[in-house]
């Protein structure tokens, strides 16, 4: 009884904004459907979060804090954690030492470089954190997972906001010009796939740059995209714990050095990577279809109400110090990955 008791309390507390972010986020997959044959690419969790931020003022009602909060700090963790079943580890291992080794370099340099830039212009070191592992590891879905070991602040919300609006719009333009840079570079097949899948923030984007080349780019491409999420985990682990050491508050070290989501994204990485090779193989798939669109809901709704969460006002402070971090990272992550493949290559 009790035990029920507690439940209706949650549900209560909860509901309300937990309902509202998912309102946002099924309109913004309406929206999504509805522009796309009409011409406009727009990701629905883009479109998620600016439909949060209109609806930010009626949003600071009381009645909905609880709900959005429970959004953006538990539901997400959810849908990070369920990520790991896009990934096979016998995919990465194919790639090579040479490879892997070049993406550590890459990610480890992105994300420093988001720090020192961050500190360059004024900004806080969690901005720097969140910037500099959209650009390293995998867009908005690194954003969201290193926010959860970041320091709270007052623009938190903000630049969360503004990093994964910059990550989207970013990683559009780089699927459309760094092909073409592949081609001027005289790139292999395999060395263009892996600039691509090194490159671009987001999965999407890495798949529709590597495609339209070849097939065999896009495949490299999107094996080396998923090297980079499998490699979250450490990421947010070792951001969480530059934090705990230098003071930060807001990240406990004990969640620090083991966040429940990142391990369990690593296990199903495992079991995604075993199961489909054993006798379960069909009952596993429709199962596995089901996790990951649960997954891709979760973060549309956590974004939705980080969107809710989020003033323009405080959108708008200091953008172009936010750019600039965020287009330093990016710029050192291609020049990092131009070079290494070329070395590569010799």
């Amino acid at each position: 009884m009790s035990i029920l008791i507690s439940l209706s309390k949650f549900l209560r507390a909860t509901g309300p904004g937990v309902a509202l972010a998912a309102l946002v986020g099924l309109a913004a997959s309406l929206l999504e459907s509805w522009l796309r044959p009409r011409g406009v690419a727009l990701p629905a969790i883009v479109l998620a979060l600016g439909l949060g931020v209109l609806l930010h003022t009626p949003a600071t009602q009381p009645i909905y804090q609880k709900g959005l909060t429970f959004s953006v700090k538990r539901l997400l963790r959810v849908a990070i954690a369920l990520m790991g079943l896009r990934i096979a580890l016998s995919d990465i291992a194919a790639l090579g030492a040479g490879v892997v080794m070049l993406t550590l370099a890459v990610m480890a340099t992105t994300v420093v470089s988001g720090f020192l830039i961050a500190r360059l212009v004024g900004l806080t070191a969690g901005y720097g954190a969140l910037a500099g592992a959209a650009c390293g590891v995998c867009g908005a879905s690194a954003a969201l997972a290193t926010s959860t070991v970041t320091p709270e602040s007052r623009d938190k919300s903000a630049d969360l906001v503004f990093v994964v609006v910059a990550a989207n719009a970013v990683a559009t333009l780089q699927m459309l010009v760094y092909p073409t840079l592949c081609l001027q570079m005289g790139f292999s097949d395999q060395a263009s796939g892996v600039l691509l899948g090194l490159a671009i923030h987001d999965m999407a984007q890495v798949a529709g740059a590597g495609y339209a080349v070849s097939l065999a780019v896009g495949n490299v491409a999107v094996i080396v995209k998923l090297l980079r999420v499998f490699l979250l985990l450490p990421v947010v682990v070792g951001i969480g714990q530059w934090f705990a050491r230098d003071g930060g508050q807001g990240a406990g070290r004990a969640e620090v050095q083991m966040p429940w989501f990142a391990v369990v994204f690593v296990l199903l990485a495992g079991v995604n990577s075993l199961a489909p090779h054993t006798a379960l193989e069909d009952l596993y798939r429709p199962v596995r279809g089901a996790l990951l669109s649960l997954s891709q809901w979760g973060l549309l709704l956590a974004i939705a109400a980080l969107g809710l969460n989020t003033s323009i006002k405080g959108l708008l402070a200091s953008g172009w110090r936010r750019g600039a971090v965020f287009l330093g990272a990016t710029a050192v992550n291609l020049a990092v990955a131009l070079v290494g493949i070329l070395l590569l290559m010799r």
